[in-house]
């Protein structure tokens, strides 16, 4: 593949650009520590964050820019390789291009969902109205999503919804929940389950903070109690949940925060430039030059990796091991790069956010902490590599 970007391309990213730095707050470089690909630090998910990003989601849908990987029939440009662009460029300034909704249900609404679903859910989507959260993971559910136990039962027009969720990112500051659930409790693996979208509001629907390793409270258990959901949010066919859940997981690991890789190879490299040790600068060790140079090497390779998934989906090609190759590579690259800017910085590394001796203000203490996150989430690395070898390599299973 020989990959550039067209002149509408490289005038959108300025447009981008121009838009992030207008919008987000003055002191947003102070205030958002999030670290690539990891779930703890993301500033979408902080319920203190919450006005100010609602309003900078429904700016992106004014502008158009929610939509932009949809199909042209659903409202969108069909162009997958603008809504990364605009995800690299947004993920650089740590602020949201958008949210589970936009990202991951609503591609996967437009490919599977009736029609009346999506001129329900669709446009309010694209105008920024509504944030979701993933209802996948369970206590003893996580990487096996077949082993769920949350079941709804068949109740006329409805189904009624009992069982809990875990590591709910989000969950307390979104309006529905994107929920795998048992409808057939006596069918085989992977065919008795259902996607269905859930009301927050919905009487006997529980969310419970879980203040993650960071300080932060992203996570959630979620308890269901007879709650009832419409049919009608069902999403895709009944008992065909887990293979829509399959389809929603190529867009979530598209989206590991490209930009802020670079943003963090940045500051790294503006910290070693102004920092003294013994008298001469770290830019001048030439052992913390090779590992930066082998840094931005790494994260370059995983450029290639993301424009070329975009690429192949916008093309109509299903990237089904090249999003598992992108997600292994990049979440694999979180944890290298926390590990060597903490070598970079030595015990002030563990400094945490608040302290005034913290470098580049308590970031690597975070990240380092956040960077274990990113290899479990949306499939964990052995998941990946399974993806990889089997439907990418044709290698057999056992």
């Amino acid at each position: 593949m020989r990959f550039d970007f067209t002149d509408e391309e490289k005038a959108f990213r300025e447009e981008v650009e121009d838009f992030a730095r207008t919008e987000l707050p003055p002191d947003w470089d102070e205030k958002a520590l999030y670290w690539p690909a990891g779930y703890g630090t993301f500033p979408g998910i902080e319920a203190s964050f919450k006005d100010m990003y609602d309003e900078l989601l429904r700016k992106l849908g004014r502008k158009g820019w929610l939509s932009l990987g949809w199909p042209k029939e659903c409202g969108g440009m069909n162009s997958m390789t603008r809504h990364v662009i605009l995800d690299d460029v947004m993920s650089y300034h740590r602020a949201p291009g958008g949210d589970v909704s936009t990202a991951i249900a609503a591609p996967t609404l437009a490919l599977i969902a009736s029609d009346e679903m999506k001129k329900e859910w669709l446009p309010r989507i694209a105008a920024g109205e509504l944030r979701f959260w993933l209802g996948y993971s369970e206590p003893n559910a996580g990487s096996d999503l077949a082993s769920i136990k949350t079941r709804a039962d068949d109740d006329g027009d409805a189904f009624v919804l009992n069982g809990q969720k875990i590591w709910s990112s989000g969950a307390h500051i979104a309006d529905y929940g994107w929920v795998l659930a048992k409808t057939d409790m006596n069918a085989p693996r992977y065919r008795g389950e259902t996607l269905m979208l859930v009301d927050n509001r919905t009487p006997g629907i529980t969310i419970r903070p879980i203040i993650n390793i960071c300080g932060i409270h992203s996570f959630n258990e979620v308890f269901f109690d007879d709650v009832r959901v419409p049919k009608k949010n069902v999403v895709g066919q009944i008992n065909q949940g887990f293979y829509c859940v399959m389809l929603a997981l190529q867009y979530e690991r598209l989206f590991v925060g490209m930009g802020a890789f670079r943003r963090v190879l940045e500051e790294l490299v503006r910290y070693v430039k102004e920092t003294k040790r013994q008298g001469m600068t770290l830019g001048k060790d030439p052992l913390i030059r090779n590992k930066l140079a082998a840094m931005a090497i790494e994260i370059e390779t995983l450029y290639g990796f993301y424009w070329r998934t975009a690429w192949m989906m916008d093309r109509g090609q299903a990237p089904e091991p090249e999003a598992s190759a992108l997600k292994l590579f990049g979440t694999e690259l979180s944890r290298r790069l926390a590990g060597t800017a903490m070598e970079i910085l030595g015990p002030c590394g563990q400094l945490e956010r608040g302290s005034k001796w913290a470098p580049l203000r308590g970031l690597i203490n975070l990240g380092y902490m956040d960077s274990i996150s990113g290899a479990i989430g949306a499939g964990t690395s052995e998941v990946q590599r399974g993806i990889i070898a089997t439907r990418g390599l044709g290698m057999p299973r056992k």
